[in-house]
């Protein structure tokens, strides 16, 4: 079998350990013609996200959460099967669980600390409203006539 084009790597110095990964092939549906029918195209990649050891136990706890939905008893799966070629399909299914990881154990944006507004720039902002308002009035048709 050819090695596979490289580590992925999920962040830093994090990357998917290929014993951990789990291939299978079937028939894919779609474009390929007659080729269709013969070859195993479609790639399913199972990762069993529970018991690796590959990952930070923060980052495992995080990605377990986050992914608690899409999880089959703490097995995280993707499908691939775009391409007609086996190879590119796992290329690309390998590269979307990789990235799902990624998204999965980042660690949650900081919290928004609220700021106040800058008095000046409020006042600015009735006085221009009143200049408006005063041009708009001068606009009516009443003391017309």
């Amino acid at each position: 079998m050819w090695g596979m084009s490289g580590p992925y790597v999920i962040r830093g110095s994090v990357s998917l350990p290929e014993a951990e990964l789990m291939w299978r092939f079937s028939r894919s549906s779609g474009p390929g013609g007659q080729h269709v029918n013969t070859s195993d195209s479609q790639v399913e990649l199972r990762f069993d996200l529970a018991a690796t050891e590959a990952l930070p136990e923060v980052w495992k706890q995080r990605a377990l959460e986050r992914l608690a939905g899409r999880l089959h008893g703490g097995v995280v799966t993707v499908r691939a099967s775009e391409h007609r070629s086996q190879w590119r399909n796992r290329e690309a299914a390998a590269v979307r669980l990789a990235a799902l990881l990624a998204e999965a154990s980042a660690p949650p944006p900081k919290p928004r600390r609220p700021t106040r507004i800058p008095r000046g720039i409020n006042e600015r902002r009735l006085r221009e409203k009143k200049q408006r308002s005063e041009t708009k009035r001068g606009r009516s048709a009443r003391d017309w006539g």
